[in-house]
């Protein structure tokens, strides 16, 4: 019988982390995004033990029950690498495949990058392998006199946790449900209004698609409702602070074996200048193994299609020689 998930608290890079795991064989180390946790995982790990392998999915720095440290520069992208390399030595383990869905996948990209000796391979999700630019991501990011990127709306602290934390139940479900492959196209999707918050302009949903349940609703409500949004907020106030940081590395290529599935409807991928992005993946990531896109699929690629998503992992896995 396959065994259950499992629960435990570890000790990593000056944190204590949660993080659930379930089968045995080769690990798969697996990063959420934002607004999740290692529930977004839920599927794959069970197939993925199903099919002989270890899944390991932590609730990342910030998120669910790790901690969430009070300064937020100690949310750039080596704290976060450092904590996955961290949790494979507080778990023995020598080497995973690592793999990251939205903000996860930064994370996933350059864990693969930074240290190719303990991670063998990647997956990316939604956000694919983007080398550092030579500007300040912020200045690239658009805006109006109506209106802003998103991500410079969540640069002030306090700001977009007001709004999340009036009604996280609210806020989970509209982002989740806009973002997804069910919603209609919104043209602008990603703007952020002034005069308003990021919820403005989108309906709270009065039923949930199919890959998503009242129950997956309550788990993320009550984990944001507990721990608030300031955490994962602060991933995106050290977007600038992580370009700084990774100077040395501008230019140098992805080498271990790699694999990049997104949605067609991802928001994402419909970003300016995306499409000049994954058509460079090959030169950039010179073992990319394959660009898969889901018809249909929106944002949150793993609990959309879960079915596709894991079958590709697998057979991703299974190939590395």
């Amino acid at each position: 019988m396959m065994s259950e998930i499992q629960h435990r608290s570890i000790e990593t890079n000056g944190i204590r982390m949660h993080v659930a795991e379930q089968g045995e064989g080769a690990p798969v180390l697996l990063c959420h995004g934002f607004p999740e946790s290692w529930y977004s995982w839920r599927h794959q790990m069970r197939t993925l033990a199903a099919a002989g392998l270890r899944a390991i999915a932590p609730d990342m720095r910030g998120y669910g029950r790790t901690d969430s440290p009070p300064d937020a520069t100690q949310f750039t992208l080596l704290h976060l690498v450092g904590d996955m390399v961290v949790l494979l030595d507080a778990l023995g383990i020598a080497q995973a495949v690592i793999a990251g869905h939205d903000w996860g996948a930064p994370v996933a990209w350059h864990a693969a990058l930074l240290r190719p000796d303990r991670f063998r391979a990647v997956i990316g999700l939604s956000v694919p392998f983007r080398p550092r630019g030579p500007a300040r991501p912020t200045t690239q990011m658009p805006q109006t006199a109506e209106a802003l990127f998103y991500q410079l709306y969540f640069q002030p602290p306090g700001v977009a946790e007001a709004e999340f934390e009036a009604d996280p139940r609210r806020t989970v479900s509209t982002l989740l449900v806009a973002a997804s492959g069910n919603a209609p196209q919104r043209a602008g999707f990603g703007m952020v209004p002034r005069a308003g918050g990021m919820l403005t302009g989108l309906e709270t949903p009065a039923t949930l698609p199919p890959w998503l349940t009242d129950a997956d609703i309550d788990y993320y409500a009550a984990e944001f409702t507990r721990t608030g949004f300031r955490g994962g907020l602060n991933w995106y106030r050290n977007i600038d602070l992580n370009w700084e940081l990774l100077a040395a590395f501008a230019g140098a290529r992805i080498g271990v074996p790699a694999l990049y599935v997104a949605g067609d409807r991802d928001l994402v991928v419909g970003f300016k200048g995306m499409d000049k992005t994954l058509a460079a993946l090959p030169t950039v990531i010179p073992n990319l193994r394959g660009t898969v896109m889901l018809p249909g699929c929106g944002h949150w690629t793993q609990q959309e299609r879960p079915d596709d998503v894991s079958a590709l992992m697998i057979d991703f896995i299974k190939d590395l020689a």
